[in-house]
């Protein structure tokens, strides 16, 4: 995972708290599809980004503990989305697999991001009194990220 750079402060900030439930995930799906869209971005990294939510947020749920936030920040140049969870456990990739059902999240999102994600404590958000885990991706506004390479099996 990359190590979280020294960033901007975000022109624009959105926090939600997520409620493990199975619906959530879908929830978020369209949530982010149709904040991405307002930013008139490319529906290929609309795309790409919802899948990687999609991911972290899965993955919060499965290995990570209440509460949950789901946060995006914006700025001319980048996005990031950040899902925070309680859990202190970082998150690391499982091992390749071709045959597993599970544990190819962080590659697809390290493909995706064209490998700037990480993990780090963070403050929560939407609970500002408490300190999670933050799992994050970021992708640039008006890039090809992910695209440039296709996924294929035994990514």
């Amino acid at each position: 995972m990359t190590r979280l750079r020294s960033t901007r402060r975000s022109r624009k900030q959105y926090a939600w708290p997520l409620r493990e439930d199975a619906r959530t995930v879908g929830q978020v799906r369209a949530l982010v599809r149709t904040k991405l869209s307002q930013l008139s971005l490319s529906s290929d990294l609309v795309d790409d980004a919802v899948l990687m939510v999609s991911e972290l947020i899965t993955n919060a749920f499965m290995y990570g503990d209440g509460p949950y936030e789901l946060v995006l920040h914006v700025d001319e140049k980048d996005i990031m989305f950040v899902v925070v969870d309680g859990s202190p456990v970082l998150p690391a990739p499982a091992p390749h697999d071709l045959a597993a059902e599970h544990g190819r999240g962080l590659r697809i999102v390290a493909r995706l991001s064209d490998g700037f994600y990480g993990c780090h404590p963070q403050r929560y958000v939407t609970q500002p009194g408490l300190v999670g885990k933050a799992t994050w991706f970021a992708i640039p506004r008006s890039g090809t990220a992910g695209n440039v390479v296709p996924i294929r099996a035994g990514v």
